[in-house]
């Protein structure tokens, strides 16, 4: 590499920012990686792993200096502490880098950083875990279920124990191992532009790999592409990069020819343009959010691929819209919610959210489905859904809404393949979990208003 300690200054940097100033670890590497695109291939590949992995191995790095440190890791200074666990992530996944070589770079980066008092702590933690990496004991299984899930996984306690609660324990094993799987890319065809033939071949053509979804025909998993906006597909409007589960949620919602279709947090716009295409011209769709830089995205990709039945609106889906009161033949609120469905994309998501805060979301969730419930014509369907594997803010959020609001749960089935098809999805929700099927972890109800 032309100047390794750079690059591990680029990685601090990046993790301070996520770690201690809490911003969104998908935002933060997009915006180092392409402030560094000049680098080489190699050293952007470092940068993403050791930013990624440190991440998502939190739990489990700390578990490790604290065996070594005399200091709590919540008591190091913010910068030590994370020059410690970048460097012990390096230590304990990448054989790549010599011992010695993470050692070193990790005293000149804390001396870089005006640390120079704490070099000598730095050095003799890191020699120590170099040294005795093996001779760690971690939690087991069979006697320390809960205590094993979390350091082996890095997941938060709180988070297991509410899952544990719903769930057998292989059950959430797979739902952790699955955070730690590189994922390939969820894209849904536009089959009125191209056929899926034509659209595999073109992205073959571009040397990207292609594999067929077990849920929807015209869904497709890609990978080793390096920017989406490059490929020719994507360009031509033949693709959308949408989740499976997203895309079931736009085939639950069944739009009928002319349907009227509200969504009312629709950012960043994969389900209203589903509806739109699934609409072939016909009736409209009003994709609502709540920042402007949002709705600006939207718009772009409508204009990209050419939607006419379909407009990107600036609007609050908690402020109450008198000229929407039973306009809407579908909504969909796919509402804010905790994420924990997609912590293998967002890893920091499972270390930023906390009960409390949770307790608040389900609040605003509950405030959104209170507003937005009367823009639903008689007869009309409400499309709840969320990107999370939280009863509190699923099951329970649907009993809340059916104990208050004329609506009734519709069965799903006829909107589902056969291997999606469970005890639930006749009363009419599905929950999806990763690990277990082959998505996100998502939820979604469908919801008829009968008055």
């Amino acid at each position: 590499m032309t100047d390794v300690v750079n690059i591990r200054e680029i990685i601090l940097a990046a993790l301070m920012e996520i770690l201690e100033e809490e911003q969104y670890s998908h935002i933060v590497l997009r915006e180092v990686l392409e402030k560094y695109q000049y680098l080489d291939k190699r050293e952007r590949a470092f940068i993403s792993r050791v930013s990624e992995g440190t991440l998502e191995n939190l739990i489990l790095i700390d578990y490790i200096i604290e065996r070594f440190s005399t200091v709590s890791v919540a008591n190091m200074k913010p910068a030590i502490r994370t020059i410690l666990r970048m460097s012990v992530y390096q230590l304990k996944f990448m054989d790549s880098v010599p011992d010695s070589a993470v050692c070193n770079e990790g005293v000149k980066l804390a001396q870089r950083k005006g640390f120079f008092s704490l070099k000598g702590f730095v050095n003799g933690v890191l020699r120590s875990v170099a040294r005795n990496m093996d001779k760690v004991v971690y939690p087991q299984a069979e006697s320390q279920p809960l205590e094993y899930l979390s350091v082996t996984y890095s997941m938060p306690e709180w988070i297991l124990k509410e899952w544990l609660e719903v769930y057998d324990f292989d059950t959430v094993e797979k739902i952790c191992l699955d955070t730690h799987q590189e994922k390939m890319t969820s894209v849904r065809c536009n089959l009125d532009k191209a056929s899926k033939e034509e659209i595999v071949e073109s992205l073959k053509a571009q040397g990207i790999t292609v594999k067929e979804n077990p849920y929807l025909k015209y869904a497709l998993d890609i990978g080793g592409y390096n920017y989406i906006k490059a490929v020719e597909a994507f360009k031509k409007g033949w693709l959308q990069v949408q989740d499976v589960s997203s895309m079931l949620a736009a085939e639950i919602a069944a739009p009928g020819w002319g349907s009227y279709c509200i969504d009312v947090c629709a950012a960043p716009g994969g389900k209203s343009l589903h509806l739109a295409d699934m609409l072939r011209g016909s009736g409209y769709v009003e994709a609502r959010d709540v920042t402007d830089y949002k709705v600006k995205l939207m718009q772009e990709n409508i204009e990209r691929i050419g939607n006419i039945n379909m407009s990107a609106v600036l609007m609050d889906a908690t402020v109450f819209d008198a000229e929407s009161v039973e306009k809407a033949d579908i909504l969909i609120a796919d509402v804010p919610c905790s994420g924990l469905g997609v912590m293998g994309k967002k890893a920091d998501i499972k270390y930023k959210m906390t009960p409390a805060k949770q307790t608040e979301i389900v609040k605003l969730q509950r405030k959104i489905l209170d507003t937005v419930q009367a823009y639903v014509k008689k007869g009309g369907v409400l499309i709840y859904s969320t990107c999370t594997i939280a009863a509190a803010e699923n099951q329970y959020n649907v009993k809340w809404f059916l104990e208050n609001y004329p609506f009734r749960l519709e069965s799903i089935e006829p909107y589902l393949c056969d291997e999606l098809k469970g005890k639930t999805t006749k009363a009419g929700y599905l929950q999806l979990l990763p690990g277990v099927n082959e998505s996100d972890g998502f939820f979604i109800a469908r919801l008829k208003r009968i008055d």
